[in-house]
């Protein structure tokens, strides 16, 4: 009964997370999103376990966050040695940010 308890009350919190997501400075500039723009509700999904819904808002989300896990291990276990494999995750994950947002700018889409 507590774990169920639990779980309901940890789904609510991530129900209502989204009144405390951080605007886009850029977006609120420009009107235009900025190449970050859906990480965070797309993280929010990830953790939701709704992937194609993560997917959807933000397609770099993924291969950013393995980079980010992967480096630091890296950095932790081999230290300057993991530069060559931090730099290579650095402009994979980058690149993939980059066409995402182009595609994002080429192709209209609905909110």
């Amino acid at each position: 009964m507590f774990l169920i308890c639990i779980i309901f009350a940890f789904s609510s919190f991530w129900e209502k997370v989204n009144m405390f997501l951080i605007p886009c400075p850029f977006k609120y500039l420009t009107g235009y999103d900025c190449p970050g723009c859906g990480f965070q509700r797309a993280l929010i999904a990830l953790i939701k376990g709704d992937f194609q819904e993560s997917f959807q808002l933000y397609p770099p989300i993924v291969p950013l966050l393995l980079t980010f896990i992967i480096s630091l291990s890296a950095n932790y276990w081999w230290g300057a040695r993991s530069k060559g494999l931090v730099n290579s995750l650095a402009i994979i994950a980058g690149s993939i940010v980059i066409i995402s947002y182009v595609i994002k700018l080429a192709v209209p889409h609905s909110h």
